[in-house]
């Protein structure tokens, strides 16, 4: 399965030393345009392998720059499937995390 991250440059290097690809992105307009590459939203597909990956994983703070584009593209129902991770600092100030999510849903602590 094909991975691709977006987000701050300390964990888009981590990830790199895994084998994940990925760019480094601080401002709204860079994570715009990384998404837009990965998407191939606009016909841009770019990513450094040719291939879109079936999973992008957004960090937090990444995500939060482009909130009304990442919830149209959920919506799509396309690949890739979108995952937020925490950033460096941890979560966001009022993000829920997987487990609170669950926990509400199912009324089940994990």
């Amino acid at each position: 399965m094909k991975f691709f991250i977006i987000g701050e440059r300390e964990l888009v290097l981590a990830f790199k030393l895994t084998g994940i690809d990925g760019v480094a992105a601080e401002t709204r307009t860079e994570v715009l345009d990384a998404f837009n590459r990965v998407t191939g939203k606009g016909g841009i597909a770019n990513v450094p392998s040719g291939e879109i990956p079936r999973v992008l994983i957004l960090t937090e703070q990444a995500a939060s720059k482009i909130e009304d584009e990442e919830i149209a593209w959920q919506k799509t129902g396309k690949f890739p499937l979108i995952v937020e991770i925490p950033g460096l600092n941890g979560h966001l100030e009022g993000k829920r995390s997987l487990s609170d999510a669950i926990r509400e849903a199912i009324g089940v602590q994990v």
